[in-house]
């Protein structure tokens, strides 16, 4: 199985081919600079496992939530590359991809600061090389983040990393993953791995990989 794997949904980019289990990936934090960066970093990941599209077997996408131009820019990559070799796409949660870093058994809940004082948020159980969901997602502010209150919780992502006094108060056996001063991000080799779980019937036609937009939702489901 050959997957290309790509992610633009926050101040990172990066992109990621999947080859039998094995990942090669290009990542770069580099707000502002997604259109520019993308398309070569596909070239040079598939230079160098020496591929080419036409030898995919699908491609996988970050479809958000996270920053809208972000969001739109990695879905428009994936669209177009997939129509022109008529592929099909894997969507993505950019909350998945993040949590799929915690590596070892426990409850995470990624988040990924939406700005406006809001965050994007998830549960998930980190379950073996998967994942397995506990709670839709959501965009909310801080203080509506439902952590659980049993087991071992691990937080993180830009969302913890934005309000990290506000969440320890709230659960103060909240362990943080992240480490140091950056906060983690979604990755596509993460995007790729769990496109790879996916059975192939769950991947859709290009024109069908659609982005997520929570904040428009809630909007939405209010008028």
């Amino acid at each position: 199985m050959k997957i290309l794997a790509l992610d633009t949904v926050t101040e990172a980019c990066s992109a990621a081919l999947w080859i039998d289990s094995e990942t090669i990936e290009r990542f770069a934090v580099a707000p502002r600079r997604h259109t520019e960066l993308i398309l070569p970093m596909v070239g040079e990941l598939l230079a160098e496992a020496g591929l080419g599209m036409g030898d995919l077997d699908a491609l996988a996408v970050d479809r958000g939530p996270g920053s809208f131009t972000g969001v739109r820019v990695g879905i428009g990559v994936a669209q177009g590359l997939a129509l022109a070799r008529d592929l099909p796409v894997h969507p993505v949660s950019s909350l998945a991809a993040l949590a799929m870093q915690v590596a070892a058994p426990a409850v995470v809940v990624p988040l990924i600061d939406a700005r406006m004082d809001e965050v994007y948020w998830s549960v998930f159980e980190r379950t073996g090389p998967g994942l397995r969901s506990l709670e839709a997602e959501h965009v909310t502010p801080p203080q509506a983040v439902r952590f659980p209150e049993t087991g071992t919780v691990v937080g993180l992502g830009t969302g913890l990393h934005a309000f990290r006094e506000r969440f320890l108060t709230m659960h103060p056996e909240l362990i943080v993953h992240d480490t140091g001063e950056a906060p983690a991000l979604p990755r596509a080799a993460d995007v790729a791995r769990l496109a790879a779980q996916e059975k192939p019937e769950q991947a859709v036609a290009p024109e069908q990989a659609l982005p997520i937009y929570l904040r428009d939702q809630v909007v939405q489901r209010k008028a």
